[in-house]
Order: structure tokens, then C-alpha cells, then sequence
């Protein structure tokens, strides 16, 4: 004979709750900043939405170019609207100067202003494990959005990524919203406002230092991001006249054209823009130029770029990271 076991919940107990939950630190840090990270949440879920609609859209463009997805007219990216393109680009770029401001300065910095560090670090909770589970929490909301947004937006503009007439992709709008580059960007800048909010105690002036530290990396950036680059460099010996230049691909970034001459020697194309062609060919003779040399980038590189450049930034991010911890555990309070 059976006996049947009763599932009821006994009189005066909890029942159990079943999958994740946070608990602990951990959800004390979420409800400190939910306001922050709910936003974030929201304004991604809104910003994929519409980028998947701009990408719909896009699609039905290249539909009416003739022969697409192989153009048959050499003129097609002039037909394509790259507006929305380079609008969403643009405000993509500010993000990671958002999340520094307003989320990484106010971090920790709001806590020293307030008194509340001083009430953590007179518990059992170590102020290590506070700061780390409040750069943990906060890295566990920024890290995964901004990978969201990423691959929207690279795979809004990837039909029309080998056009640099609608979006260069040694520019920043393409190489800083594309692959691991936003991310990175986003933690070392939510890592630094965290550091200068540290040492600075006071919120409002944290989030104005690191405004201009965000300011900063951004200009830094923009000017080393092509010097991640493998440089190509072709070279010619067939003379300058027409259909002489060496053969460049069109989604290439060209960095600099030079003459050749016979004795190897790079000289400016400028150097025998003489008034008239007689002239011009005597110069040329003159300095016995031969051919071209032409350094360029490949769009192959892209990506390789994008990963060099994003791991420097992650050591960067550690290395804040570091430091931050280091200085909790001796003088944050």
C-alpha cells in the first residue's frame, strides 16, 4: 500500500523561492543604484528597438539599388540615407562619457559625501569587498548593454560597411561603436570616475573632473587609434602618368602618397606641381622620379585593430582597478 507525501507548505514558514536572486551586498548595492542601472536597462532596450527598425529600414533601401547585394552602379552609397547612420553614431559616442559621469564618479564618491562609507566600514563587511562588489555589480549592468550595443549597431551598418562614402570605418562613429571598442571605452572610463571620485569625496566636483577626464580619453584615443595599424605600403616603377597610381582598395584609408625615385628615395607629390605639363614632366625627370609609393591601412585590419586597441584599454581598466582597491583598503575613510 502507497503512502502519499504532502507538498503543503507547513503553518508559520516561507516558502522557498526558486531561481536567482540577489542577497546580501549585493542587493544592497542594486538597490542603492537601481534608479541608474533600470534606466540604462531602459534606454538600451529602446535604443535596440530602434536600431533594429533603422536596420529594416536600410534593408529596404539596398533592396532598390540595381543588382544589389553586387551594385551594378558605381554611385549606389550616394542613393543610400546615411543620416540616421551617423546620427545614432554620435550619440553612441557619448556613452561611455556618460557612464563615467554620472554612474562612475558618484560611485563610491557619494558614499564618502554622505557618511555612508563611514557606516560600512564600522561593520563585519570589509571595505574591499564593498568596493569590489560595487564595481562588480555595476560592471555586470554597463559591460553586457554596451556588447548589446555594439552588435545592434554593427549589425545596422554591416551591409553598408565597405562604403566609406556612408560611414569611414577609420572614423570614430564606425571603430569606436563596433567589436570590443565600446565596451572597453565604457569600463576604463566608469573605472576612472570611480578612482577621481575616490580621491576627490565630493560628487558634483568628481563628476566635473571626470567629464573632462572622459573628454580626455576621447581625444587620446581618437589620435593614437590609427597608429594600431599594420601600415601597407605599395610601390610602383611603371612612371606617375594616367593609370600609373598602384592599386589601392577602394575601403582602404589612405595615409600618405609619395614619388619614387630612381634611387629610392621618397619625395612629396606636391614637389613638380609645376604651372604647366611640360614643366611638370622636366621636373619629374629632373629628380628622376620613377613611380609611386603609397602607404595605406587595410579594412582587414579592422578588427585585429579594434582588439589591440581594446586590450590596452582593458590593462588600463585593471590597472585603475588596482589602485582603487588599494586605496580603499588604506584611506577611504
Amino acid at each position: 500500500m502507497s503512502t502519499l507525501t504532502s507538498t503543503s507548505t507547513p503553518a508559520g514558514t516561507e516558502p522557498v523561492r526558486r531561481g536567482p536572486r540577489l542577497s546580501g551586498l549585493n542587493w544592497l548595492v542594486w538597490h542603492q543604484h537601481r534608479v541608474a542601472f533600470w534606466t540604462l536597462i531602459a534606454l538600451t532596450v529602446v535604443a535596440v528597438g530602434w536600431m533594429a527598425y533603422q536596420r529594416g529600414q536600410l534593408t529596404d533601401q539596398l533592396n532598390g539599388v540595381p543588382g544589389w547585394p553586387h551594385p551594378t552602379d558605381d554611385d549606389w552609397a550616394a542613393k543610400v540615407d546615411r543620416s540616421r547612420l551617423a546620427w545614432a553614431a554620435t550619440g553612441l559616442g557619448f556613452i561611455p562619457v556618460v557612464i563615467g559621469v554620472f554612474l562612475g564618479a558618484p560611485l563610491v564618491a557619494g558614499d564618502l559625501e554622505n557618511g555612508t562609507a563611514k557606516l560600512v566600514a564600522s561593520q563585519s563587511v570589509s571595505r574591499v569587498r564593498w568596493i569590489a562588489t560595487k564595481l562588480g555589480t555595476t560592471a555586470l549592468v554597463v559591460v553586457p548593454l554596451s556588447v548589446v550595443l555594439s552588435v545592434m549597431f554593427g549589425w545596422w551598418w554591416g551591409p553598408v560597411r565597405s562604403s566609406p562614402n556612408i560611414l569611414d570605418w577609420s572614423t570614430g562613429p564606425a571603430f569606436d561603436n563596433t567589436g570590443p571598442v565600446p565596451v572597453a571605452l565604457t569600463l576604463f572610463t566608469l573605472v576612472g570616475g570611480v578612482a577621481i571620485g575616490m580621491l576627490l569625496r565630493r560628487t558634483l566636483l568628481s563628476m566635473v573632473v571626470t567629464l573632462g577626464f572622459a573628454v580626455a580619453v576621447q581625444l587620446v584615443w581618437s589620435y593614437f587609434r590609427l597608429d594600431l595599424a599594420n601600415v601597407v605600403t605599395v610601390t610602383t616603377s611603371n612612371g606617375v602618368g594616367e593609370n600609373a597610381y598602384p592599386a589601392v582598395p577602394d575601403t582602404a584609408y589612405s595615409i600618405d602618397q609619395s614619388y619614387l625615385t630612381a634611387n629610392g628615395d621618397l619625395i612629396g607629390w606636391g614637389s613638380c606641381n609645376e604651372a604647366t605639363e611640360k614643366a611638370a614632366n622636366a621636373c619629374l625627370e629632373q629628380k628622376q622620379v620613377i613611380g609611386w609609393s603609397v602607404d595605406y591601412i587595410p579594412f582587414s585590419q579592422m578588427s585585429s585593430m579594434q582588439w589591440f586597441g581594446a586590450s590596452i584599454l582593458l590593462a588600463l581598466t585593471a590597472a585603475v582597478t588596482v589602485f582603487i582597491l588599494f586605496w580603499g583598503r588604506r584611506r577611504l575613510v
